[in-house]
Formats: C-alpha cells, sequence, structure tokens
C-alpha cells in the first residue's frame, strides 16, 4: 500500500471514530413562553410525547407537532425559561420511576417524592402511555372489590377490575366513599392508589393523616398535583397513577385507584389546549377530551392467568354543576364506566350518608360481584326500596292506610335509616349480610327508626362474641340451609 493509501485509510478510520463517538443532539430555539406552555422552533424530528430539556434542566413534553414549531408544556415552573432559551430533544418518551418503593408515599405527577422521606429507590420506569391490554388478555369480573359501605356492597357491588363512577356535586361525600373503599381493603391483599387532582394541599395532607392513623398507607401511595401547581401537572397526575398501579398489576396483585377528580383534569386539560391553540368544541373542551379519559379508563382491567392475574379497579370521580349529569364530561365518563354511584345533594342535607340516589346508581356487573350470601340478602333490597320510596311519596297525601303499606313503609325507614353509615367507619360483608338479613325479614321491626343503628351495633357484638364461627361462614361465601338456619337463630336469640 502506498504511502497516499495509508493516509487516507487513517482519516477515513478516524473520522468514522469521530462520527461513532459524537454526542450529536438536535436542538431548537424557545420563541414563545408562558402559562405552563412553550413553542420552540428547530426541532423537526421531534416525537409527540417526547420530553425536552430546557436550558435551566426543567422537562418539556411535546404535544403539538405543527409544521414549522413544536408546542409543548412545561414540567414544573416556567418562571426561569425564556424567549431565545436553547431546548434539546432527549430521544425518549414520557416515564416515570415504579416499584415497591413506592408503596407508602407522596409523590408528584412526575413520580418524585413530595412527602418529605427522601428519594425513592426504584430501579424500573414505565411510560405513562401505555396501551390499554386486548380483551384476549382479560377475563370477566367476577371478585368482590368490598367498599365497607352497606349501601353500595349491597345494592351497587363493585368488582375487581371494574371502573365505577362517583359522581355528584360538590359536597355530597364523593371522596368520603373512596377513602373508607382505601380504608376497607386492609387485610385484602390489595394495593391503593389516590390521585389528588388539582386539591388544596390542606386537603391532601388530611387524608394522608387519616390513611396514617388508620394503618392503611401501609398498602397506599398517594399522588398529588396540588391546585397550585402548573395545569400540566394535573394533565399528568393520573396517568402517573394508573401507571403505578400497572406495575403491580403486572406482578400478578389486585390494585384499586382513585381518581379524585376527573373534571379537574379536564378543566387542566381544557386550559392548556386553549393556550397551545387547539381549537376549541363543545363547552370550550378540545375534540380528544372523551380520549383523554377513556385511554386512562380502558388501562383498568382484570387480566387472565396467563397473563399474570393481576386486576387494576378504577374509581374515577366527576364533580356535578348542580346535579345534572348531562353535561358534557359527565356524559363521556358515564359512557366509559361500567356503572355510576350517584351522590345527591338534597339527601345529603337529609343526613342520609352516603347521599346515595338508589334509582339513577348503577353496577353493570352487579351480582358477579357479590358473595352468595350478599347476593342473597340484597336480592330484593333496591325493588323494596324503590316500592318505599313511591309509597312515602303518596302516603304523605292520604291519612287512612291499609296496614300491610303500613308495615311495608315503616320497614322501609328503618332498612333506610340501617343504610346509613359514619365517614371512616366501613364494616366486613359478614356483618353487613347479618344486618340487612335482620332489617329485611323483620326481625327490627319494633326497633323505634332512631334506634336502628345502635340496635344494629348490638346484634353485630352480639354475634362477634357468641356466632364466631358463623361470621367466619358468611365471609367464606356460605350459604348453606344450616348458614340460614343458624342466622336466623342468632336473629331470633337477639331479638329475645
Amino acid at each position: 500500500m502506498s504511502y497516499t493509501d495509508q493516509v487516507i485509510a487513517s482519516l477515513k478510520k478516524n473520522i468514522d471514530g469521530f462520527k461513532k463517538g459524537a454526542d450529536v443532539t438536535e436542538v431548537g430555539t424557545v420563541i414563545e413562553v408562558g402559562d405552563g406552555i412553550a413553542r420552540m422552533i428547530g426541532l423537526e424530528a421531534c416525537q409527540a410525547q417526547e420530553m425536552l430539556e430546557f436550558e435551566d434542566g426543567t422537562m418539556g413534553l411535546a404535544l403539538n407537532l405543527e409544521e414549522e414549531t413544536v408546542g409543548a408544556i412545561i414540567l414544573g415552573e416556567s418562571r426561569q425559561i425564556k424567549e431565545g432559551d436553547t431546548v434539546k430533544r432527549t430521544g425518549k418518551i414520557m416515564s416515570i420511576p415504579v416499584g415497591e418503593g413506592m408503596v407508602g408515599r407522596v409523590v408528584n405527577a412526575l413520580g418524585k417524592s413530595i412527602d418529605g422521606k427522601g428519594e425513592i429507590k426504584t430501579k424500573e420506569t414505565y411510560p405513562i402511555e401505555r396501551v390499554a391490554p386486548g380483551v384476549m388478555t382479560r377475563e370477566p369480573v367476577n371478585r368482590p372489590m368490598q367498599t365497607g359501605i352497606k349501601a353500595i356492597d349491597a345494592l351497587i357491588p363493585i368488582g375487581r377490575g371494574q371502573r365505577e363512577l362517583i359522581i355528584g356535586d360538590r359536597q355530597t361525600g364523593k371522596t368520603a366513599v373512596a377513602i373508607d373503599a382505601i380504608l376497607n381493603q386492609k387485610g385484602q391483599d390489595m394495593i391503593c392508589v389516590y390521585v389528588a387532582i388539582g386539591q388544596k394541599e390542606s386537603k391532601v395532607a388530611r387524608i394522608v393523616a387519616k390513611l396514617q392513623e388508620a394503618g392503611a398507607m401501609e398498602y397506599t401511595t398517594v399522588v398529588s398535583a396540588g391546585a397550585s401547581e402548573p395545569a400540566p401537572m394535573s394533565y399528568l397526575a393520573p396517568y402517573a397513577g394508573v401507571t403505578i398501579a400497572e406495575y403491580f398489576a403486572d406482578k400478578g396483585k389486585d390494585v384499586l385507584v382513585i381518581y379524585d377528580d376527573l373534571t379537574k383534569q379536564a378543566w387542566a386539560y381544557r386550559e392548556m389546549s386553549l393556550l397551545l391553540r387547539r381549537p376549541p368544541g363543545r363547552e370550550a373542551y378540545p375534540g380528544d377530551v372523551f380520549y383523554l379519559h377513556s385511554r386512562l379508563l380502558e388501562r383498568a382491567c382484570n387480566l387472565n392467568e396467563k397473563y399474570g392475574g393481576g386486576s387494576i379497579t378504577a374509581l374515577p370521580i366527576i364533580e356535578t354543576q348542580g346535579g345534572d349529569i348531562s353535561a358534557y364530561v359527565p356524559t363521556n365518563v358515564i359512557s366509559i364506566t361500567d356503572g355510576q354511584i350517584f351522590l345527591q345533594s338534597d339527601l345529603f342535607n337529609r343526613g342520609i350518608r352516603p347521599a346515595l340516589n338508589v334509582g339513577l346508581s348503577v353496577s353493570r356487573v352487579g351480582g358477579s360481584a357479590q358473595i352468595k350470601p350478599m347476593k342473597k340478602v340484597a336480592g330484593t333490597l333496591r325493588l323494596d326500596l324503590a316500592q318505599f320510596r313511591e309509597l312515602e311519596a303518596f302516603a304523605q297525601f292520604s291519612s287512612d292506610l291499609d296496614s300491610e303499606t303500613k308495615k311495608q313503609i315503616e320497614r322501609g325507614q328503618r332498612m333506610t335509616e340501617l343504610l346509613k353509615q359514619p365517614q371512616y367507619a366501613p364494616l366486613p360483608v359478614e356483618e353487613q349480610v347479618l344486618s340487612i338479613f335482620a332489617a329485611g325479614k323483620g326481625y327490627m321491626d319494633d326497633v323505634p327508626v332512631s334506634d336502628i343503628s345502635e340496635a344494629e351495633q348490638k346484634l353485630i357484638t352480639f354475634a362477634k362474641k357468641s356466632k364466631g364461627k358463623l361470621l367466619q361462614k358468611i365471609a367464606k361465601g356460605d350459604w348453606s340451609e344450616e348458614t340460614v338456619a343458624e342466622i336466623k337463630e342468632t336473629c331470633e336469640q337477639y331479638s329475645k
């Protein structure tokens, strides 16, 4: 080889080595910034949902890919970012850390610790946007997810893997139902994720304190995007919550996720979309606001054994204005979920807690998500309560009622009183079955309506002391003739 050829070969080798070792990053320039939104030029190859890094280290998420510019949301404070700053692509899709270390912690929408207990040590990250499991990977919902609330477990049962909407006006007890459901998972082999979207930090702190006091933080993760944080954090928080849940579901565990509430996520998304100059549609929401919630809630599933057998149960919360469930976002979420728990202001103000509207509340899974004893005692309960409401309204206009109608009204009053339940006091399913059976079969007909709650407590205490094995049989789903006879005997002994 001639000297010239050697020089050329050496130069080629050096050039190849330079190409391999060079750190080539596509860099753009910020041309507009404000209200948690930035516009950039020069990022021609940028992908949707790609993470971007600004000059000061703040991260962004590319959402709008336009002909000349890229529109991104800023994940954090936007005060330091200014026009003319450089921004570079990371080549990574938006992901958050997941793992066992998340349990018992309070994190923000990016999966970072905000509880003052130090950094969370995790080895894995999951993308926040994942395609929901397909039909072939799922199996029907057939295992109960007990909330510990009599009215819900009896009338609107929720199964593991179900999506059940909690809907109602402000201050009707929506969060109370969700927190009671978390408290009732103690010892039920269930991981819980509570997502607070746009809530006051003081409210979230109170909820965390209550969960710690009850020992529920041992199996719960709280994801919080506070009211004082930018809109992009409220938009991301629910996806972060379900991503943390998916890690555990992939390991074969059952997970309960509560989104409190998706109305605020829709508001945050509307704000971002209008700032990104996406065309407004009905009620100024962008056209894809249905997809915003459907791709989130479709990730709730009951996986079959081949795919690990885990489940994600979703309890989204939606706030209505003046009880109007026909508004845009409520109708969207009702059409995505498998039923709704409708809480009504006037019932709440009358002291009926939970303020459950039996007529408009429904579970599309129904008896499949109940143990046999509960299915048997609650079978006619919805119909009986509906008939009682009709008779009660009719009876206000008529003084002389026949004895059968009077008896039905009085029993309905007692059953309504029995279904009232204080906050933070979930009941095990076997105790629920016992009290509903006693009231439904007339064993409490002689008890004054005002004393029903006390009578129920005494009956449960009596059964715990003298019939512990019977309660265990009910909890295991035993409803043989022998068990029914034993329950009747217990009620008779107590009433005597």
